[in-house]
């Protein structure tokens, strides 16, 4: 299985995350504010620098009144799955 950190579907996971706060009007400081934590953690997973575990993805959607399923399914029919 190939490293999944900086790979094209890790990019267009962390884009999507960057475009959902975005368009929900929210800073990279508020969305941290809501997770109770500094604003580099979320400098730092859009920037692709560190990941988040899934317990942190459940926590940012509920910050972003998002639904994880969705964004995890958009995933999955966009990139290849290889087993």
């Amino acid at each position: 299985m190939p490293k999944s950190l900086r790979s094209p579907r890790h990019q267009r996971f962390l884009a999507q995350l960057v475009s959902l706060r975005k368009a929900k009007g929210l800073t990279q400081a508020q969305v941290a504010e809501k997770l109770d934590r500094p604003q580099s953690f979320v400098a730092k997973y859009e920037g692709g620098e560190r990941r988040l575990d899934v317990i942190e993805f459940l926590d940012l959607t509920a910050a972003l009144d998002a639904d994880p399923c969705e964004i995890l399914s958009s995933l999955r029919a966009n990139g290849r799955l290889r087993l």
